[in-house]
């Protein structure tokens, strides 16, 4: 349930890993701050760490039960925030939560559910000991940029497929296999706008707010973040466009070819419909009439009707019908 649990310098450089059990001690020391990354922790490990860094009941109760909308939430000194994740499994897409604890000498990550682990973030910031020097809040800019940085591969893994797509979407044939991917596509796309929409808000408010936290040097950091969820944003919902003017011009399709059909069969059924017409005249058992009496009468009657089917098919032709 511990992926890391590492003390720093406020200068920026890595002391050491700890356990959990010495956060008190390294804490004791001047000028540190420890950054803690967990997995679905149980409640004995949470309670455990909202005793040594006095995190707030509701706090802990949210990042136990998961399934928390996405949110800034201000206790005391200290901010708790909730981002959603996702990951494309099997052209699928999975979401999962990660909630942070941010405080003056403190970062916490729990992570629930679909989510790569933040490792590299952690190896990235390190890289920077100048920009780590500003405390626990660059390690949130981390996080969450790493967090953004995962979500246009899944759009454009999207734009690939839908691409791959277009010979089945413009076939003669309806497949509804196609029209099937496309409709889950779409809901995937629906369910990852609904998670990262709300991120703008977040991310906003650790542009604006929060002073005491998140130094003036770092909100520039912030701002970036915010432009990235923007543009994910904005590419979410170009590919939801396309993907329901697939389905539209999929429906089109077929029901054009659909049309076409019946209006071939239409057009013989004319074709049928004169001699069945005549021909029953001579099937309802007359006593009287004049044409049986005539040796050309027979003949007479084959010339009209050849001559009557041929003009309804040349009258289809010309209108494209057959």
């Amino acid at each position: 349930m511990v992926v890391n649990c590492v003390a720093y310098r406020n200068n920026g450089t890595r002391l050491r890993d700890i356990n959990i059990d010495d956060i008190s001690e390294i804490l004791k020391e001047p000028d540190t701050f420890v950054w803690v990354g967990l997995l679905e922790p149980d409640e004995p490990l949470l309670l455990k760490l909202q005793e040594e860094f006095d995190l707030h009941d509701l706090a802990i109760e949210d990042a136990q039960q998961a399934h928390q909308r996405t949110k800034v939430e201000t206790y005391g000194d200290s901010l708790f925030i909730v981002v959603q994740t996702a990951q494309l499994i099997s052209g699928h897409i999975a979401f999962g939560e990660t909630h942070i604890f941010l405080g003056q000498r403190y970062l916490i990550t729990v992570r629930h559910g679909a989510s790569l682990s933040y490792t590299p973030a952690r190896h990235t910031c390190e890289k920077t000991p100048d920009l780590l020097a500003h405390g626990p809040s660059y390690g949130l800019y981390g996080v969450l940029d790493f967090i953004v940085d995962n979500l246009p591969p899944i759009v454009r893994e999207f734009r690939e497929e839908l691409q791959t797509l277009e010979n089945d979407i413009f076939a003669d044939t309806f497949n509804r296999n196609t029209i099937r991917r496309l409709y889950d596509m779409q809901r995937d796309l629906m369910s990852l706008r609904l998670a990262v929409a709300p991120m703008q808000d977040v991310i906003n408010q650790l542009v604006r707010l929060h002073p005491e936290l998140i130094p003036d040097e770092l909100r520039v950091y912030f701002r970036d973040v915010y432009d990235h969820v923007f543009r994910v944003n904005e590419s979410i919902s170009a590919m939801r466009e396309m993907l329901a003017a697939a389905i539209n011009v999929n429906l089109s399709l077929v029901t054009f070819g659909q049309n076409e059909v019946m209006k071939k069969l239409a057009g013989w059924a004319a074709m049928l419909a004169a001699p069945t017409l005549i021909t029953s005249w001579y099937g309802m058992n007359f006593t009287h009439m004049p044409e049986l009496e005539k040796p050309w009468a027979y003949p007479t009657i084959m010339v009209v009707v050849a001559c009557l089917v041929s003009t309804i098919y040349i009258a289809l032709k010309r209108a494209k019908w057959l």
